[in-house]
C-alpha cells in the first residue's frame, strides 16, 4: 500500500523531515528509552527558563514488625509538592495517620523550598479529607472512571505560614 492511502499516514500531521522511522508501543518501556524522552523534555525545559528541580519524596508508616500500612509518594518541583499516591490501610483510617502522612510531606516541601502543593483525587476517594486540610478544586474530569469525577487539587503552603 502506497504511504499516501494508508490510514495511519492520513490522520498524521505534515512531515518536515527526510526518511524512514517507525514508532512502537509498549506497557512495559525499557527504563533506557524512557529515559531519553525524560532527558529530552527535561533539556527542553531548562532551555525555556524552567529549571529541571525535581526530587522525589516518599513517607511510609510502618507498624511494630515493620509491614508498611500508610505512605505517601510524590515529588518536588518548581516551587510545587506533587502528591501522586496517598494510601491508608483500612484498618488504620480516621485515627490521622493520613493527615500526618501529608502534614510531614508538605513540611518537608516547605524545607524544599515549596510553595504550594498540587494533587488529583477522585469523587470515590478522598475529596472531603484533602478539603478539610485547605485544598480547593480548580478543575474537574468527568467520568474518570465511568460515574466518578477526578478532582484536581491545589493548597498555597505560603498562607499558613
Amino acid at each position: 500500500m502506497k504511504p499516501e492511502n494508508d490510514p495511519a499516514h492520513v490522520r498524521s500531521a505534515p512531515q518536515k523531515f527526510q526518511g524512514e522511522f517507525s514508532i512502537t508501543l509498549s506497557d512495559s518501556p525499557d527504563p533506557a528509552d524512557v529515559e531519553v524522552i525524560k532527558q529530552g523534555l527535561d533539556s527542553y525545559d531548562a532551555s525555556q527558563g524552567a529549571v529541571v528541580d525535581w526530587v522525589p519524596l516518599a513517607l511510609f508508616a510502618r507498624n511494630a514488625e515493620g509491614v508498611i500500612v500508610a505512605g505517601l509518594t510524590g515529588s518536588t518541583y518548581w516551587g510545587y509538592l506533587y502528591v501522586g499516591r496517598l494510601w491508608t490501610d483500612d484498618r488504620f483510617r480516621k485515627v490521622g495517620l493520613g493527615g500526618r502522612l501529608l502534614a510531614e510531606a508538605e513540611q518537608e516541601a516547605q524545607r524544599r523550598g515549596c510553595h504550594s502543593v498540587h494533587l488529583m483525587t477522585g469523587s470515590f476517594n478522598a475529596l472531603p479529607f484533602y478539603q478539610k486540610r485547605g485544598y480547593i478544586i480548580f478543575g474537574e474530569l468527568q467520568d474518570m472512571p465511568i460515574g466518578h469525577t477526578q478532582y484536581f487539587m491545589y493548597k498555597n503552603m505560603k498562607r499558613e505560614e
